[in-house]
């Protein structure tokens, strides 16, 4: 069985962490603060969880969800993570994470940043644009009329290719959205961001959307504020 390694085990990590165990898959989980910090979420995930450092969830994952602050993608291990799949859900906030040059002048995506940091890593950009508590609670069966859609984007086809069936195990329907370069058009601040799930914005609401309606949302996308 395919084994899911996080760097980084908050909000949108514990959420993953927690599908995937659900659908069979064994978990590493870490953050910055050590093992010894996780010890309630390795407890909630069950027998199919441990916890372990940065490093060693890296080497652990057949898969690694990178799910921590942009401006600490520095601390990643780079090495550990050559050849790896490396599912990216990272987004910028410059008041969290200081200004990143390369994206305040439009050079490169968030995902792309994260690709030049892992270079020989193979970097998808999944589960950025949905709220964590949507992500909990709207997977559904393959084949079941309310099946929610998450959006991917990505340059390596076989990477896409995996990320999308581990997405469809724990519960959800792929959009390939294309390429690392053009996926600023699911960023923070986008029409198909975090929004694109929540009735008329409200996020005690959450609704499904399906590959038509996030087509409409990355048609609308202002290459402006990206």
């Amino acid at each position: 069985m395919t084994t899911i390694g996080f760097i980084g085990s908050g909000n949108i990590g514990g959420t993953v962490a927690h599908l995937a165990v659900d659908a069979g898959y064994d978990v590493v989980v870490s953050n910055s603060r050590g093992p010894e910090t996780l010890a309630d979420l390795v407890q909630s995930l069950g027998p199919k969880a441990r916890a372990a450092t940065s490093s060693e969830a890296a080497a652990a994952g057949d898969i690694v969800v990178v799910t921590i602050p942009l401006g600490k993608i520095e601390q990643v291990p780079a090495q550990a993570l050559a050849g790896k799949v490396v599912i990216d859900t990272c987004n910028y906030y410059p008041e969290r994470d200081g200004a990143i040059a390369a994206l305040d002048e439009k050079q490169t995506t968030t995902s792309g940043l994260v690709q030049q940091h892992l270079a020989s890593a193979k970097v998808v950009k999944a589960f950025n644009n949905i709220f964590f508590g949507h992500l909990g609670s709207m997977q559904r069966p393959r084949g079941a009329a309310d099946r929610n859609t998450l959006m991917i984007a990505g340059d390596d086809a076989a990477a896409k290719r995996t990320v999308s069936d581990f997405i469809d195990a724990i519960g959800y329907d792929v959009f390939d959205t294309g390429s690392l370069a053009d996926s600023w058009r699911f960023q923070r601040d986008q029409p198909a961001y975090a929004g694109a799930y929540a009735e008329g914005g409200d996020f005690d609401k959450p609704k499904r959307a399906d590959r038509a309606e996030l087509q409409g949302l990355l048609d609308q996308a202002d290459a402006t504020i990206r």
